[in-house]
C-alpha cells in the first residue's frame, strides 16, 4: 500500500473538494505541513454572495488528521474527534490555510500516546483571505490510540 504521502495530491480529486474548488498549495517534502486554499466560484458562493461556511470548514477537515497518519503509521488509529470554527470576516476572493505539526510535536504525541496508550490532541489555524485578513479561526481535535497487537 502506497503512504498517504505519496497519495495525497489525489486529494484534488476528491469530489467534495473538486466541487467546492478547493485544492492544495503545497505538501512540505517531510509532511509536517500541507497548505490549501479555495477558489471563490459561483457554486460556493452562499446566498450573500461570500464563501459558503461549510466550505469554510470543509477546506480544514483532514489535514492534521493527514499528517499525524502519515508519521504515526500503522500501529497507531488516528480520528478527527471535534472540531470548531468561528467566522470572523466574510471570505471573499481566493481562501487559503496551513496545517502544521513540528516534527517535536510528532515525537511528543507518539510518546504520550506510547505511556498512556492513548490521547486527545488540540491544533489551530486560521483561514486567511487574498489581504492576509483572517476569516475564520479553527480549532481540530485529533484522537490518537496505539493499536492493540492481535492475540495469536
Amino acid at each position: 500500500m502506497r503512504s498517504l504521502k505519496s497519495n495525497i495530491k489525489l486529494i484534488n480529486f476528491y469530489p467534495p473538494y473538486l466541487f467546492s474548488g478547493i485544492s492544495l498549495r503545497s505538501v512540505a517534502k517531510d509532511f509536517t505541513k500541507i497548505s490549501v486554499q479555495m477558489k471563490m466560484r459561483w457554486y460556493n458562493r452562499n446566498l450573500v454572495g461570500t464563501h459558503f461556511g461549510g466550505s469554510l470548514y470543509s477546506m480544514c477537515d483532514p489535514f492534521y488528521m493527514f499528517i499525524l497518519m502519515e508519521h504515526l503509521g500503522k500501529d497507531y488509529i488516528v480520528w478527527d474527534k471535534a472540531a470548531a470554527i468561528r467566522f470572523r470576516k466574510p471570505g471573499l476572493g481566493t481562501v487559503h490555510a496551513t496545517f502544521e505539526i513540528s516534527p517535536a510535536a510528532i515525537a511528543e504525541i507518539k510518546a504520550k500516546v506510547d505511556e498512556t496508550g492513548k490521547g486527545d490532541f488540540t491544533f489551530h489555524t486560521n483561514v486567511y483571505n487574498e489581504h492576509s485578513d483572517v476569516v475564520a479561526e479553527v480549532e481540530k481535535v485529533v484522537y490518537v490510540r496505539r493499536k492493540q497487537k492481535k492475540a495469536v
